[in-house]
């Protein structure tokens, strides 16, 4: 197995961009003390709306209850003449696949319309290909509130074969729709800080701009929780699963540059407007595995403490990088390759575990031997 395991640290000033059910940051308690923590699921949201700028739309899915809309839309795309039944057509064949329909409204129409009961992760191109399966039918004069054999074959071969990019990197699970489950070939971990934390509070009122001269009170009070911290964040990609899934070699290069690019680049935006949160990594580290993925958390068991003079996050990188060191020595599980770049310069242990490059160099430098790599695997 071939895994590529992506490594950051990466400081963020008072923010709060991934809340809990009271509107206060996430934490977690780790090595004993409390730490930020962003969910992985925040994160790769923020990655798939970043996707699109980086791969063709149609290489992409979609996580919708809609899915019947953009069904039907497609249908009076490929045939304008079934108009009339495209809604219809749009909900029989989405039941075939298990999936639960229901009626529903759109916002200021009287027309009804028909949507899932959850969120569907569904691929651009099984859209098209089940708008194909539904006119195929009904040109035949089948009824696929009563679909054949042939029918349902035809509906689960839709979701089999080259997959969408997003959909395999980061799976789809129905349980009434099994033949639709697809794994991940990525995992995401929750990004914890690399420090302990204090929630602290801002408390603000907002003024009428309309109020009476005379009045001198604020229209609203409130507060809002927030945090600063330096974060370690930490993803892995299986890469023959994402090559069974994707189709080719090529196409792995590709999907895993967009991830490495994304995973570093993106960043969930709760409250951006109100703390302006948004940074890059102070440094990656990336390294090209052929045992199984390692999570270097455990460097920040014990967390990072303030020194004069030295960052945290400079402290957070020579910690990462020693701690990476000492699982190669102590179980002999070296690498096969490392890339890392650090806007400090790095630290002597960053040194000593792979070469140093931009940014730009290690999305190219990754491609090409996970490319190579996979080339190999195949001879």
């Amino acid at each position: 197995m071939m895994y590529l395991d992506l490594h950051v640290i990466q400081n963020v000033p008072p923010c709060d961009m991934n809340r809990d059910d009271t509107g206060t940051p996430k934490t977690a308690i780790y090595g004993g003390y409390q730490r930020s923590r962003v969910s992985s699921q925040a994160w790769k949201h923020a990655m798939r709306e970043m996707f699109p700028s980086l791969v063709d739309s149609s290489e992409l899915g979609v996580r919708t209850k809609h899915a019947v809309a953009l069904i039907e839309d497609d249908i009076v795309r490929q045939r304008p003449d079934l108009a009339d039944v495209a809604s219809e057509l749009a909900s029989d064949v989405l039941r075939v696949t298990g999936v639960k329909v229901e009626a529903s409204r759109r916002a200021g129409s009287e027309e009804g319309t028909s949507v899932s009961q959850y969120l569907i992760f569904i691929a651009r191109a099984e859209v098209e290909k089940l708008a194909h399966i539904a006119i195929d039918a009904h040109d035949a004069g089948e009824n696929l509130s009563k679909p054949s054999k042939e029918v349902k074959k035809a509906v689960s071969s839709a979701f089999h074969g080259t997959q969408a990019l997003d959909i395999a990197l980061f799976g789809r699970m129905l349980a009434d729709a099994p033949d639709l489950n697809t794994d991940a070939s990525a995992q995401v971990a929750h990004a914890i800080s690399v420090n302990k934390v204090s929630q602290e509070y801002d408390y603000f009122a907002a003024v009428d701009d309309c109020s009476a001269e005379d009045n001198a009170g604020a229209a609203m009070l409130d507060t809002i929780g927030f945090n600063s911290s330096t974060l370690y964040r930490y993803a892995t990609v299986c890469l023959p699963s994402l090559e069974e899934q994707l189709g080719d070699a090529d196409a792995v290069a590709e999907g895993v540059r967009a991830f490495l690019k994304a995973f570093v680049e993106s960043m969930p935006t709760g409250k951006q407007n109100t703390f302006a949160n948004r940074t890059l990594p102070s440094a990656v580290l990336v390294a090209l595995r052929n045992d199984q993925p390692i999570n270097g958390v455990s460097a920040f068991e014990s967390p990072v403490s303030p020194k004069e003079g030295v960052s945290i996050s400079h402290q957070a990188e020579d910690r990462l990088a020693t701690k990476l060191l000492q699982f190669s020595e102590t179980y002999g599980n070296a690498p096969v390759k490392v890339w890392w770049t650090a806007v400090d310069g790095g630290t002597d242990s960053l040194r000593q575990i792979g070469e140093q490059v931009t940014f730009p160099k290690m999305l190219d430098g990754v491609s090409a031997s996970v490319l190579d790599a996979l080339s190999k695997g195949e001879e």
